[in-house]
């Protein structure tokens, strides 16, 4: 596909719009693209609360048996950088007969021996549905993708407006993310200085007192939680430090839980981390914000 968003609006929305009575389970914090998605099948849905399985199976026991099922989720949550627990969804849709649609969009390339993701990591890749993913991000180009069954995939690419009715990737493209794809198979160099970056930032956020988001992902939330605040700081970082960090505010979180969210990269050397960490220090005394005490 174009784009990891669209692979979602489009899969989602084929998959619930020609499975005749499909209920869709969506987690309560799934990315916009999958809610567009659910939205645009126009099938039932029910939302349940972020993570919970216990919510899911309370929400799946209290569906129609025989009502078609797909659970809808994310592996790594970009907001908070939270990870599913994705085993025990798994169990979930074999008790109750379900689907699993798992988006890896913020792990794909990163985790796993092959960079196949979260679900690759922990050895459950067989045992999902469908795997959507992104051609952007870890591996560097842009478009989207599924993985499933061929009978599935060739059931979203006969139905899926949002495959038929538009331009394909250009080749170069195509050829840049299969050169990606087929090096990050391979190479570990990457994913493991991925890790190491992010614990040394956390390890420098904390000796400043910076406020950060603790998880077991590589996004590193830092919180500011004041709106102005936020783009203010993301806007000095960027013109008097040559920073660029993305400020996140409401709608995309919640009021008084604005944040700076960063993503370290392999390729960020211990004075290009330093040199963040001590920018931040400088705007947090200067925007008078609460620091973590350890």
């Amino acid at each position: 596909f174009t784009s990891g968003y669209v692979s979602n609006w489009a899969a989602l929305g084929t998959l619930g719009a020609k499975i005749p009575g499909l209920i869709i389970f969506s987690d309560a914090m799934n990315h916009a693209s999958m809610i567009e998605g659910i939205r645009h099948a126009k099938c039932d849905k029910v939302i349940w609360k972020h993570n919970d399985v216990a919510d899911l199976e309370a929400k799946l026991n209290a569906a129609d048996p025989k009502a078609p099922k797909l659970i809808a989720f994310e592996s790594v949550y970009s907001m908070d950088g939270d990870i599913a627990p994705i085993k025990e969804i798994c169990d979930l849709a074999d008790k109750y007969g379900a689907m699993t649609y798992l988006d890896e969009v913020h792990a794909v390339g990163m985790y796993g021996p092959r960079g196949g993701g979260i679900a690759e990591r922990e050895g459950l890749m067989d045992r999902l549905t469908v795997i959507e993913g992104t051609l952007g991000k870890a591996f560097g180009v842009m478009g989207g993708y599924i993985a499933a069954s061929t009978a599935l995939c060739d059931f979203i690419r006969s139905f899926a407006s949002g495959f038929i009715f538009t331009t394909a990737l250009p080749p170069a493209l195509a050829a840049g993310a299969v050169a990606s794809i087929q090096h990050l198979k391979v190479s570990q160099f990457e994913r493991a200085r991925h890790q190491d970056r992010v614990r040394k930032l956390r390890a420098l956020l904390d000796q400043r007192g910076i406020p950060h988001m603790p998880n077991p992902s590589h996004i590193v939330p830092v919180l500011v939680g004041d709106a102005a605040k936020c783009k203010w700081i993301s806007d000095l970082l960027l013109d008097n430090c040559g920073v660029y960090v993305q400020p996140i505010n409401y709608p995309t979180v919640p009021k008084k839980t604005e944040r700076l969210r960063i993503t370290p990269t392999p390729l960020h050397s211990d004075a290009d981390i330093a040199h963040l960490v001590e920018a931040l220090h400088s705007l947090w005394s200067r925007c008078a914000l609460a620091r973590h005490v350890a």
